[in-house]
């Protein structure tokens, strides 16, 4: 796995722009997410939340992904940072100014609403971070359409903080078969 990983991170630096970096921590951490939520719906990533069928529902798993796509950056990365309230699933800065959270949660966790309203504002204000974005893991229709429900009554469903990753298994047929 680690050596496939590392020929990946070697193609995309000399085939993409992928490890350009944009000026901003906001737009830096959402383009990763939104590389990793491609890779996860599109390019087969599902099947590492899943054995023999069955989902490996782990928040963990998705924050350990998000942490490898930040390889070769010059920002810094810091994964369960703790600035006094409670540790942000990750924190990426360029130095003291530009900061932003990020907040990995699964669909199936039942304190979801409460977390999208409260806990990265708290954590925001404790590590004096511009910006937070979520990003949420689903793996059935059921948790997707649960989620979008949270969405609409927190009013953040058309918010760009918010990034929905579809990890099901059984909308990705192989284009053989579709």
């Amino acid at each position: 796995y680690f050596r496939q990983f590392s020929r990946l991170i070697d193609l995309l630096q000399k085939l993409t722009d992928f490890y350009k970096e944009p000026l901003g921590t906001r737009e830096a951490a959402r383009d990763k997410a939104l590389f990793l939520k491609d890779v996860i719906e599109n390019k087969g990533g599902h099947r590492i939340f899943y054995n023999k069928g069955k989902p490996i529902e782990r928040e963990s798993d998705l924050q350990i992904l998000y942490r490898l796509v930040w390889h070769g950056t010059s920002f810094d990365v810091g994964r369960e940072v703790n600035d006094g309230r409670g540790p942000a699933d990750f924190k990426v800065s360029k130095g003291a100014k530009g900061k932003t959270l990020v907040e990995m949660k699964l669909a199936s966790n039942t304190a979801l609403q409460r977390n999208l309203e409260n806990q990265a504002p708290i954590y925001q204000r404790a590590s004096d971070a511009e910006h937070a974005i979520k990003v949420i893991l689903f793996f059935t229709a059921a948790e997707g359409n649960k989620v979008m429900k949270v969405l609409r009554h927190l009013k953040i469903d058309k918010s760009d903080d918010i990034i929905l990753i579809d990890a099901r298994w059984d909308n990705k047929p192989s284009g053989s078969k579709a």
